[in-house]
């Protein structure tokens, strides 16, 4: 008998983090899921994590990997579970981040209150205290406690609009939306990682039913080594926003059912100081205010 949660978790060379996470999954008081542990291609003791939990709870957990042990991204990681997925929902967890208990049980409740919801998430506790840190709580999305409609959270919603986005570790899917939007970008590999999500995300606002929820499901543990910290660092935030924006206007082209009038002129928008180089410098300043966004 299939669960009705599949928990997908993607990992490449976590082994710091990796234990944490899959046992904040394990300790969850609604038990009718299973573990995908998805590696993309680690080369340090991460795989030897993942199986000693298969070897514990084979019914349960399942351990996936490319074909030869290849890395392929994030984004390639996060479809072979979907793939693999045998649940109704889908919910994931990145190695380096930590469910709380309630999580699991709060959010399939949700589903079944508003059957038209396709996607959901919370409020984020941005974790720094577990290297001493100060931690902040981020409501999600820009209203919450009520399905959204499409279009309406990609105008609201970073990075064509104002209000936080989700985190990844956040979200549940069902399935079969997450098959119908053809699952993550593959092309977002290297730095462009940092956008995965948002072409992901971007595709679910652009026709799905979405819920942001004012309870707080998940601590997302901010550290140096994080994909977020590395681009920032490298000051390649620009070159990737920008890739995100006309990948976004690509997709759009091709779909002129999605065409609504509203996205149409926010990416003009946005793709504005990309399109007139004098405008470069607002665009810094936008990006500054970003970060600080990010990082708060």
């Amino acid at each position: 008998m299939n669960s009705r949660v599949s928990v997908v978790t993607i990992f490449y060379n976590a082994a710091e983090f990796l234990g944490d996470a899959i046992e904040s999954v394990l300790g969850q008081g609604y038990r009718d899921f299973e573990l995908l542990l998805v590696d993309d291609g680690s080369t340090d003791a991460s795989a030897e994590i993942a199986l000693a939990h298969v070897q514990g709870e084979s019914d349960r957990i399942r351990y996936l990997q490319h074909p030869c042990g290849e890395n392929r991204g994030a984004a390639a990681a996060r479809n072979l579970g979907i793939r693999e997925a045998r649940g109704e929902l889908i919910a994931f967890i990145d190695a380096d981040d930590r469910w709380r208990p309630g999580k699991l049980a709060e959010q399939v409740t949700l589903f079944d209150c508003f059957p038209e919801v396709e996607a959901s998430c919370g409020t984020v506790n941005y974790w720094r205290s577990w290297a001493g840190g100060e931690d902040e709580l981020v409501p999600t999305g820009h209203v919450r406690n009520t399905p959204i409609k499409a279009p309406e959270a990609i105008l609201a919603l970073y990075p064509l609009g104002k209000s936080a986005a989700p985190c990844p570790s956040d979200l549940m899917i069902r399935r079969t939306t997450a098959v119908a939007i053809g699952g993550f970008e593959e092309g977002f590999t290297g730095a462009l990682q940092l956008y995965e999500d948002q072409a992901f995300l971007a595709k679910l606002y652009l026709e799905g039913t979405v819920y942001f929820d004012e309870r707080c499901w998940l601590d997302y543990r901010r550290h140096d080594a994080s994909c977020v910290a590395t681009v920032s660092k490298d000051g390649r935030y620009d070159e990737v926003r920008r890739h995100f924006l006309e990948w976004l206007q690509a997709y759009l082209a091709e779909r002129p059912d999605l065409q609504h009038p509203g996205v149409i002129g926010a990416l003009n928008r946005a793709l504005i100081p990309y399109r007139y180089p004098r405008l470069r410098q607002p665009l810094r300043a936008a990006g500054k205010l970003v970060r600080k966004i990010t990082r708060s």
